[in-house]
Order: structure tokens, then sequence, then C-alpha cells
């Protein structure tokens, strides 16, 4: 096939790979600075609005959400994620239309279009305090973060203001307070558990609504975007035509765009970056057409990947060259390495009696939180990281039997009786960063003739350890406000079900053990930036977005200063 190079020889100051939470802010950031920027998205189109299911009435949905048998039966994997239904499947992967090779079980989770897993995410977010950064070097594991809370403090404000997050102002010293709005409240049965715990705990473990990016009170920034305030109506996954939550498609992007400095090339599959060997750094990105199957090749300054964890480990694992025969920056053979996840195994549900003269309104897009109180200040337990636990009470017709005979008023009313009180609590645990999990290129290709990945990513004997100790800690916990417990478990569920996988391209102080430095460029290629969860050192047990958005906008502005001073 004839590679076409970008048209009339144009060169972009700067070229942005993936449009999805950090792609999306790259593009913000490096727009704004005035950076002529071309954002290349391997699926197609999809703009605010453009939402062909939001509005939909549960009547007008032809199986109630549930997916036909044959479409489970062939794709197994995006069928088991708690986002994928009838309504939403526009905007997922199948498995059968871009495989890859499972070494070991691994659940990839994939959203390829304009916007990428941003429509789709569970939008929690919580900062990073600096007990995550220093925990590898205090505990041995993984190389030392070569950042701490402070590099990253003012960016967390710059990307939360302009996101919109709501919750409280907590005052915890491991996980810091966010620049909120007013948050969502806990209703009478999550309040009378929270006072529990503070009580026997003595406030060492506390409980606080989750923060999340949804817009309770728009502020003035908000509404320059065209978003409006969250109607609570917990359909995110299908689009949000106010703009309640934050997406790349409702905000950064439309932001970039008003520049006039955005060019986006949607249905443009990354095959591989292209390495100058005689100018020592990258000149550009090989694009294969989603559509033609034609190749191209665009040209720009510097390279922002942000292609999703392991689609960007895949991207640089293919970017081979005479100066890199074993991918971009990859000297060390550490790129794809050290692969890590959140460990969501525990399972705990219980009942309470009481309260039976309450109820709540809405449905809330957030949890209450429990962060994380194993292993924070000090190595205490007999397993490395830490891990936070949510729960949730609902009365939503628990026991009932939509079933029972009736007609008329009394079946009406005993439809409508809500039921008893529920509680579900799960767990949010650190995977600990070890070699043997990674990813690598396949022999196979896929469609678009480039080498399917491989996934050989599993749990370990820690993880198994952290999973018994939040059991025992969560039932103790519900049981200390009276709950009854009616089941605890551990559900075996797959890596990558979670979607949070990060890694693979490590930060480090060292080039030796690492493959970014501090401000997140490939060590051997300064021009080329990593910023999406690929970077991660270790994973911390907070939700990840929102650092990877701070990590982004941090690279972003120093790569734009980096560039005025001509050296990248």
């Amino acid at each position: 096939m004839q590679i076409n190079t970008t048209p009339s020889g144009q060169v972009y100051d700067a070229i942005v790979i993936g449009s999805g939470i950090s792609g999306g802010w790259a593009a913000k950031e490096l727009c704004e600075k005035g950076l002529k920027t071309l954002v290349l998205e391997r699926g197609p189109m999809v703009r605010h609005g453009e939402y062909p299911t939001a509005n939909w009435h549960p009547w007008e949905v032809p199986l109630r959400g549930n997916m036909p048998k044959d479409d489970v039966e062939a794709n197994p994997v995006i069928n088991r994620c708690y986002a994928f239904n009838e309504t939403t499947e526009h905007f997922f992967v199948r498995d059968r239309q871009h495989p890859y090779v499972q070494e070991k079980p691994f659940d990839w989770i994939r959203g390829y279009q304009v916007g990428g897993k941003s429509l789709l995410w569970a939008r929690q977010t919580q900062r990073w305090s600096n007990y995550e950064f220093e925990s590898p070097l205090r505990d041995g594991y993984a190389v030392d973060w070569p950042i701490r809370y402070k590099d990253l403090e003012p960016w967390y404000g710059h990307v939360e203001r302009f996101t919109g997050i709501c919750g409280d102002r907590d005052g915890l010293d491991n996980l810091p307070d966010s620049e909120v709005m007013p948050g969502f409240a806990l209703n009478c049965v999550e309040k009378h558990i929270q006072e529990a715990i503070h009580k026997k705990y003595n406030l060492s473990r506390r409980v606080i609504i989750g923060r999340c990016a949804h817009l309770t009170h728009p502020q003035d920034i908000h509404l320059q975007q065209g978003r409006g305030q969250c109607q609570m109506r917990t359909q995110c996954e299908r689009g949000c035509p106010y703009g309640g939550y934050f997406s790349s498609v409702s905000s950064t992007i439309p932001w970039a765009e008003k520049t006039g400095n955005l060019t986006i090339l949607p249905d443009s599959v990354v095959h591989s970056i292209v390495y100058d060997e005689d100018l020592g750094k990258a000149s550009g990105v090989r694009v294969v057409d989603a559509v033609s199957r034609d190749l191209r090749e665009y040209r720009a300054k510097i390279i922002f990947v942000n292609a999703a964890t392991l689609n960007t480990n895949l991207i640089l694992l293919n970017s081979k060259s005479n100066r890199f025969p074993n991918g971009l920056g990859n000297d060390h053979g550490l790129l794809g390495h050290f692969i890590t996840f959140h460990n969501y195994r525990g399972n705990i549900a219980a009942a309470y009696d009481g309260f039976e003269d309450q109820y709540y309104y809405g449905r809330r897009p957030t949890q209450a939180f429990i962060p994380s109180f194993r292993n924070v200040y000090l190595r205490e337990s007999g397993f490395l990281g830490g891990y936070m636990a949510y729960y949730v009470a609902s009365r939503a017709g628990w026991g009932r039997d939509h079933r029972q005979d009736g007609i008329g008023a009394d079946l009406k009313n005993a439809l409508s009786d809500p039921g008893p009180w529920r509680i579900s609590m799960g767990m949010q645990g650190e995977t600990v960063p070890v070699y043997e999990n990674h990813v690598r290129l396949s022999d196979l290709t896929d469609p678009w003739g480039i080498p399917q990945l491989v996934t050989s990513i599993g749990y370990t004997e820690n993880d198994d350890k952290m999973v018994q100790d939040f059991l025992e800690a969560g039932r103790d916990m519900l049981e200390s406000a009276g709950c009854k417990i009616l089941g605890a478990w551990d559900n075996h569920q797959a890596p990558g079900l979670d979607i949070h996988e990060m890694g693979g391209v490590r930060m480090g102080r060292d080039p030796k053990t690492s493959m970014l430095n501090d401000w997140n460029q490939i060590h051997l290629c300064k021009n080329v930036f990593v910023t999406d969860g690929a970077c991660m050192t270790s994973t911390g047990n907070q939700n990840p977005s929102l650092t990877f958005m701070a990590m982004t906008a941090r690279a972003a502005n120093r790569a734009v200063e980096e560039l005025k001073r001509g050296n990248i």
C-alpha cells in the first residue's frame, strides 16, 4: 500500500493519539497555547448531543436493555461490562471485531470513538496523596516515582475547576481535598453506617460522599462550555445531552476547537510512531485508514500518546526502527511490563431493619466511600498496598415479587412498596506491579494489519490477601452499624473488567529502570510524551482518571515551554 504523508507537506506542532479523557486534555492545553494540533482517533466522529439513546423511555428499549443471546455468546468479554447494554452498545468495541490474544484471562473493555471511554467512565474522582507517590520507595516495590504530590497539586486544581467536580471538603491527609462544588448527600441508612464506623474506629476510618465529575452547581466556566446541571438520571453511559458530567466530547474537545488550532481525524488507526534516525527524535505518526485500509503519515514536532493504556503499549511496541528494534525507547526491554489494574474482587451484601418510614430522591451518581486505611502511614498489614471501600444503601424493590398475582389498586400498591433496606459494599484495591504482568505483540494481525496484543496479566498472592482482609474488615464495619450480613464473597473476576489498567510505560528517575521522566517524556525520545494510564508507576487505590488528566495538563504545558525553548 502506498503511504500518503501530511497534505502539502504540512508539519503540525503537535499530534495527539487518542481523544478520550487524557487525549482531550492534551488537545485543550496544546491548542490553548497556540499549537496547531492534530488529534487522531481510531473510531468514528461523535459530537456532543449525538447520543441516539440518551432520551429513550424504558418502553422504547426493545429488549429492556438486555442483549440478544447470539451477541452474548459471540462477545463474552464486553457483555461482562456493567455499562454495556442495549442502550450503550454503540459506544463499545465488540470482541470479534477487535481481537487480541489472552494468554491469561483479561477482559479488555474498549470504546473507540471521538471521546473514547470518557463517554462511558464511572466519573469517580479522587486525588492521590503523597502516601501513594512515596509508598513504592518506602515499601520496596516498583521504582520510585519521579514526582510527588506537590508537583501535581496545582494541576489537580486546574483540571478540577474546568472539569467540574462535586463533593465535600473532608480534610483528609491521605485523600487531599479537591476544588469542588456541592456534593450529593448520603441517605439515612448510609449516614447511620457512617456514624457507627466513625464511633467504633474513633475517626481512624472515615466515610465520605464520593467525589465525582458531575455539575451540581455549574460555574461560569462550565456554562461557557455549553454544559448544564446534572439531572441525576444515571443514564450517563448513553451520553448526557445536558453535559451534566464531564466527557471529552462535551468539554475539552469543543473547547480546543474554538481556538481554531484543532484538527480531528476520526477513523484513523495508529500503526506506529515514526522515528527519524538522523534527528534522533520522532518525526510523525503512521496511520491506517479504518475504512479504506490505506496507510498515511502525519508529521509533527511533538507527539502525545493517549490511546489508553494497552493500546499505548501496543503502539510503542510496534514503533520499531533500526535504533529501537524492540519498540520506541525500549533499550532495556521494560516496555509492556509491570501492567497493573485495580482489584474489585471483594463484595458484601447486608440488610438493615429500620428507617422504614424514610426514603430518598433521585438516582445519585456516586456512593459512600471509605478512603484507604491499610498501609497508609507505614506498612502494617500482611500485604502491600491499600484499598478503598464503597457502599450504597437502597430500597429499590428488594424482596418484591413482580410476578405476584393481583389486579387494580391492590396490585399497584404492592408493587410500589419500596421493600426493606439493603446494603452493597465493594472494594477497590491497589495491585502491586510485577514484571511478569505484561503485554507483548503477537504474530497474528488484526483487520488493519497491526499485530494483535497478547495479554499476560494475572493476580498475585498479595491480591488474594487483600481481598480476604477487605471481606473481614467490611463485615466488621457493617456489623458495627447493626447490619445483618447476607453474604461476603470473592467474585474472582478477571483483570481488565475494572477498566483501570495502568502501566507498561512507567515513569521513573532512572532511564535504565523506567520509560518516562518526571515530565512524561520518553527518556530516549524527548519529543514523545505518554500521559494516559500507561505512564503510571504504581496504581494507588483511588480512581485514576483525575490523575491522568492532571498529569496530561502538566506535561502539555511543559511540552509547549520546551518547544519554544528549542529543546525538543
